[in-house]
């Protein structure tokens, strides 16, 4: 089947979806096709014919001069194909996000370099084989926020609406146990900026060193960020239990406030609250590009389509640049970055006509090869684009994770952005497989972190 045709299929499906979330969970026979035309995780194994390579697994060897702390780039040799700018952004429109587009036209500086394409996304054969049990046994709760008979990652690699493929965002793996020391920068207008360290800790449920089956079952993960600097923030920290069926109940969160020094429930720590130490520059649910619970929005899975998105973005981890040569007015060093043609799942989530979020609609586009958002737009109340997320995607090969290098996300309004990640001035910035126990994810543990 064309391309085209695929497209024309997938909008087909998209309007037969929109009205309602499907439950989940596919037949034998087409769970079968896991490993097979499809990815252990549901993408297309094939290519296109030139642009797109087949998958042929991934990236799971690190180059010979690997130290353990950044991550090289594996394709030093590699050059641009060619420069997306605002002498050429109509040639390549249809393959740009309308965000993209606005970034390219409205900043004179602004570039995409595009590279080839280099299907690097790997996860452990035990997530492999927890995506094809899921398929078969997972599916939505009423209203479809939460999930049931899930295990670990992945819950729909054969997706059949918006709302599995966000949710297969949402619980993508991202190595079980993480600790990771990273810089989060707004810059103002002119490019000034003061970093915030957050020395941040991520462990799956199933990853505790005491783990029980049916203890604390309804939590995904538990997520503990504290501040180290600057000073006058330093010593506040973030608890959150991240539930996995949130009509359930509600994520769990609380923050320790140093200078009050005082543990309090934080309700406000989910959908549009203000992102930690953001200067209003992101909401709590555009951590990881998307996070929570997906209430608040109708999920509309518009198909599947080819797009330059930013992948294997090695170079902006390069410890030899300082943040002053990445970090730019407008928009980052876009002579770093690294963008490279995927296919990804469009999803276009637009708010309900009961609820409130400074967000009217989000379009989400969404890698197939590791279920990672890569490019988000935003659009307010008035239907006029606002916010540009792009999430850098890297592949940590030593440990089969596929994560971002860093999130920015662009103000077209204001001028400013914001990037979270930044580990170029950071020593041994990842910690995988660390070991913690249920105990250390506990309101009185916050205490005694943020005391530290």
């Amino acid at each position: 089947m064309t391309f085209r045709k695929n497209a024309l299929a997938w909008g087909i499906l998209s309007l037969a979806v929109a009205g309602g979330p499907a439950m989940g969970a596919v037949s034998e026979e087409e769970a079968a096709k896991l490993g097979n035309e499809l990815t252990p995780i549901g993408a297309k194994k094939a290519g296109n014919g030139d642009e797109i390579p087949a998958w042929d697994g991934g990236l799971t060897e690190a180059p010979d001069n690997f130290d353990g702390e950044h991550y090289l780039n594996p394709f030093p040799e590699d050059e641009p194909l060619f420069v997306i700018d605002q002498s050429n952004v109509d040639e390549y429109a249809d393959r740009l996000t309308p965000g993209q587009e606005k970034m390219i036209r409205e900043y004179d500086d602004y570039k995409m370099p595009v590279y080839k394409t280099r299907r690097t996304g790997a996860l452990p054969e035990e997530i492999y084989e927890k995506a094809k049990k899921n398929a078969t046994n997972t599916t939505l709760v009423e209203g479809g926020n939460g999930l049931e008979n899930f295990d670990t990652a992945v819950p729909f690699p054969i997706p059949e609406n918006g709302l599995q493929v966000i949710w297969n965002h949402i619980t993508r793996y991202r190595g079980g146990a993480v600790n990771r020391n990273i810089h989060q920068v707004t810059p103002q207008e002119n490019g000034d900026y003061t970093p915030v360290h957050f020395d941040e800790e991520l462990t799956w449920r199933t990853a505790l060193q005491d783990y029980e089956p049916g203890e604390d079952s309804n939590v995904l993960f538990y997520f503990k960020q504290q501040i180290k600097s600057p000073s006058r923030l330093a010593g506040n920290v973030l608890l959150v239990h991240e539930t996995l069926n949130q009509v359930k109940e509600p994520r769990r969160a609380w923050v320790y406030n140093a200078g009050q020094r005082r543990v309090r429930r934080a309700p406000q720590v989910a959908y549009d609250g203000p992102g930690t130490a953001s200067d209003g520059q992101r909401t709590s649910d555009n951590l990881d590009m998307f996070n929570g619970a997906p209430d608040r929005y109708n999920w509309e899975l518009k198909g599947k389509k080819e797009m330059y998105i930013p992948y294997n973005g090695y170079q902006l981890d390069d410890p030899s640049l300082d943040y002053d040569e990445i970090i730019k007015a407008g928009h980052i060093n876009q002579d770093h970055a690294r963008y490279e043609l995927h296919r990804v799942w469009h999803v276009t989530a637009t708010l309900k006509d009961d609820e409130r979020h400074i967000y009217a609609k989000r379009d989400f586009y969404i890698d197939e090869d590791t279920w990672a958002a890569s490019v988000v737009d935003h659009y307010d109340g008035r239907g006029e684009l606002w916010r540009v997320a792009e999430g850098h995607h890297v592949q940590f090969y030593d440990k089969n994770v596929p994560w971002y290098a860093f999130e920015a996300l662009y103000d077209t309004l204001n001028g400013r952005y914001l990037v979270l990640g930044l580990t170029n001035e950071m020593d041994d910035p990842y910690e995988f497989g660390i070991e913690r126990q249920l105990r250390d994810y506990s309101p009185s543990a916050l205490r005694r972190a943020g005391r530290r």
